[in-house]
């Protein structure tokens, strides 16, 4: 017998997590709210597909925003002056959310007659993907100047994503990019995870991402 305990910390802290996410999710599946979760690298263009989405969606429904980063307000102010509901969620240094974090930006917001929230995850590849925010849907966003081998070096996040968009399809000549290895690799990942190629400069491809994303809205309605 050891003279002393050994506690794994990961496994609690997960667990403690996981509980407290399932929770949020029923909750907010009874107040008929869907809650997003859009994680991505620094400077994918997550904010630029959010203010796409809310212009084209906006008439149908009530969209939030939970803006998260390590300091400043700047898409949180971009976010409101597109006419949805913003708040700035500020993580002093932590590189993820978890569905404590998520809840306390959600009691701030306010639910109420919100059709979709989207919380923008903290610009990191690694630690959002470790933690269940509560969200029924997690998304994430790759731009097409990072390359088409982030899934085989960061395979959690397309693991546990419903979705990917490759954005940013309009620079493709620019870059050293191949879409099929992409797509191949990311499927490797995860099989049934929905890839569609998206510009949010140009609106390609973003019809599918509307479309995907009102039939889960409607769905919790």
């Amino acid at each position: 017998m050891k003279p002393y305990k050994v506690i794994e910390l990961h496994k609690s802290i997960y667990e403690n997590n996981d509980a407290k996410a399932a929770e949020l999710r029923e909750e907010l599946k009874q107040k008929h709210t869907l809650l997003v979760n859009m994680m991505s690298s620094p400077g994918s263009g997550k904010t630029s597909v959010l203010l796409r989405t809310i212009e084209k969606l906006g008439r149908n429904f009530k969209i939030g925003v939970m803006e998260a980063d390590i300091a400043s307000e700047v898409d949180a102010e971009r976010i409101t002056r597109s006419g949805a509901r913003a708040i700035q969620l500020h993580t002093d240094g932590m590189c993820h959310l978890d569905a404590g974090m998520t809840r306390q930006g959600l009691e701030a917001i306010g639910t109420d007659q919100l059709d979709i929230v989207f919380l923008e995850n903290i610009g990191n590849l690694v630690c959002p993907a470790e933690f269940d925010t509560g969200a029924a849907k997690n998304v994430m966003i790759l731009s097409v100047p990072e390359g088409d081998d982030k899934a085989l070096k960061y395979p959690l996040m397309f693991t546990v994503c419903d979705v990917l968009l490759i954005n940013k399809m309009d620079v493709t000549e620019y870059f050293d990019f191949n879409l099929n290895k992409c797509i191949a690799a990311a499927r490797q990942c995860n099989p049934n995870i929905m890839i569609i190629p998206v510009s949010a400069k140009t609106c390609e491809g973003m019809d599918i991402w509307y479309t995907w994303l009102a039939i889960q809205a409607e769905a919790y309605r």
